[in-house]
């Protein structure tokens, strides 16, 4: 697998939605930024991150972040934590979660069953 050249950070990747100012954009990119290692993998000119917040501070606030990665599905992530930032922890952590399974996925070195069936040239074969 060749080296991504100019990979995505959340510094170059994140924008804010409803219910954040642009002046909350850079405590919320400090916050994330352990996502860093794994956006790596990706292009940044390829990969968009936004957050946004549903009645923010009020009992019932709603905070989800999108991710969106060039070929692949969009992945959303929610949490209706009453603490914001326990909430934009939240999210965080589940959207690293989800970026690290659909890797796995993706991967047949880091999944037996695709391994098993790779073909000569690292592809894998669609086994039924």
């Amino acid at each position: 697998m060749s080296a991504v050249t100019d990979p995505a950070t959340v510094g170059n990747s994140l924008r804010v939605g409803a219910g954040f100012s642009q002046g909350d954009l850079n405590w919320i990119a400090e916050q994330f930024a352990t996502l860093d290692a794994r956006l790596a993998g990706f292009h940044a000119d390829s990969t968009e991150l936004e957050v946004s917040v549903k009645d923010r501070d009020a009992r019932g606030q709603k905070v989800t972040l999108e991710c969106w990665i060039a070929g692949r599905q969009k992945i959303v992530t929610t949490s209706s934590e009453e603490d914001l930032h326990a909430a934009l922890n939240d999210v965080r952590d589940d959207l690293r979660r989800k970026l690290n399974d659909a890797k796995t996925k993706q991967e047949p070195r880091n999944n037996r069953h695709l391994r098993e069936h790779a073909d000569l040239d690292g592809e894998p074969e669609l086994v039924e």
